[in-house]
């Protein structure tokens, strides 16, 4: 048995697309919270971890905005029928009674990551959920990345095999790729005329940013045109890219979901209407 460590907001926004809209019958918004839920009762059901932990962004910019203003710049605000659901949402984990970890001026990507390697320096397993692809340069070594996609439903778990299988890389090059290539999601330009097979060629064959920087002379004449002037910025982008994890995270950092907490839980389900979960219920939730 392994911990699971969850990554809070992205699992709930992922719940929220995935679901049509669903309400209380006094009209209060629950879809993404059953979702949630739903997801996290498999999870239990499937896995047995030894424990559980939530990650959660904070309302602080991070050290990715304040390097660079327009990071995640044009992202939609969060509708208002799933911003309604945020305070039930951390009723809920209250509940739960297991660790939620939150570093300010950090996303919950960081807090996850040195989780991740917390568990991975002591030769442990464990499997961080996601909405986020960012974590797959964690899958690491004893340490596993679930997937989870737009819908919910095309999940997938990535080890380091799996993640230089897809990507042409091991988990720990993908800053670089994306500091190449460039990520929309995150308003992260890259570098104009590299492309994914190009920037995946140069990872292979140099490495990280810096290696290919110090090849800049054996590089094609096509490659060198595009990087020349951008120097500063491919490293820019890649410390950008890539998450921390060296964050101080205090202990207990996963751990399991007790009876009394599992009573609280069923207290919230009926009071969100979610009579269909009920009987997902652990039988023996002190072993969860």
């Amino acid at each position: 048995m392994s911990p699971l460590l969850l990554d809070g907001m992205s699992l709930l926004f992922r719940a929220f697309y995935a679901l049509p809209p669903m309400s209380t019958r006094d009209g209060t918004p629950t879809g993404a919270l059953y979702g949630f839920c739903t997801l996290l009762l498999k999870l239990l059901r499937e896995e047995q971890p030894s424990g559980v932990a939530i990650a959660l962004d904070t309302p602080e910019p991070t050290f990715r905005h304040v390097a660079y203003e327009a990071y995640k710049a044009g992202r939609p605000a969060a509708p208002d029928p799933l911003r309604s659901q945020l305070a039930a949402f951390m009723d809920l984990l209250d509940a739960l009674d297991v660790p939620v970890h939150r570093a300010p001026g950090f996303e919950a990507d960081d807090v996850l990551a040195t989780l991740a390697r917390r568990y991975r320096d002591a030769g442990q397993h464990a499997l961080i959920v996601t909405g986020d692809t960012d974590l797959l340069q964690v899958a690491r070594g004893p340490i596993q990345v679930l997937f989870v996609g737009r819908r919910q439903k095309d999940h997938v778990r990535y080890d380091e095999a799996a993640v230089t299988a897809r990507y042409g890389a091991p988990p720990e090059r993908l800053p670089t790729i994306k500091a190449l290539v460039g990520d929309p999601s995150d308003h992260l330009p890259g570098i104009l005329g590299i492309g994914a097979r190009g920037a995946t060629a140069l990872v292979a064959a140099h490495g990280d940013a810096r290696g290919i920087l110090a090849a800049m002379g054996t590089l094609t004449p096509k490659v060198r045109a595009a990087l020349a002037g951008h120097e500063d910025v491919l490293l820019r982008w890649e410390d950008l890219a890539t998450v921390r994890d060296d964050l101080p995270i205090e202990e207990p950092w996963a751990i399991p979901i007790n009876a009394d907490a599992w009573s609280k839980v069923r207290e919230l389900f009926m009071r969100w209407e979610f009579k269909s979960l009920l009987d997902r219920i652990p039988a023996q939730p002190s072993l969860l």
